[in-house]
């Protein structure tokens, strides 16, 4: 088993979900995050004031998948989550030892 781990856009989740739910993977989860890297951010103008928006917000999606599945996982969240534009995210890939379903104690990939 691997975890997946997307920071994208926003504005994307949805079409990332969709194509995780087109390849049966259907459990995920989504934190709202902020960061930057080679977008550096942007100035905005409030109030007449000028504010430098260092951190980019992002929604990070992580997903457990079974090992055979991490290839097209990962080009399904690609397809969905690329504009093209700086700031599309980054994609890691994790192993994972184990994963237990808290309601019935299953273990490894039947939990998933």
């Amino acid at each position: 088993m691997k975890l997946i781990t997307a920071i994208i856009k926003p504005f994307k989740l949805d079409a990332v979900r969709e194509a995780l739910h087109e390849l049966d993977i259907h459990g995920m989860t989504v934190t709202e995050v902020k960061g930057y890297g080679r977008q550096k951010g942007h100035t905005e103008i409030y109030r007449g004031a000028e504010y430098a928006i260092e951190f980019m917000p992002k929604l990070k999606v992580e997903v457990v998948v079974k090992a055979d599945l991490v290839e097209s996982a990962v080009e399904a969240i690609i397809n969905a989550a690329q504009t093209g534009k700086i700031g599309d995210g980054k994609i890691f890939i994790s192993p994972v030892e184990d994963a237990i379903r808290i309601r019935t104690a299953e273990k490894g990939e039947e939990a998933l």
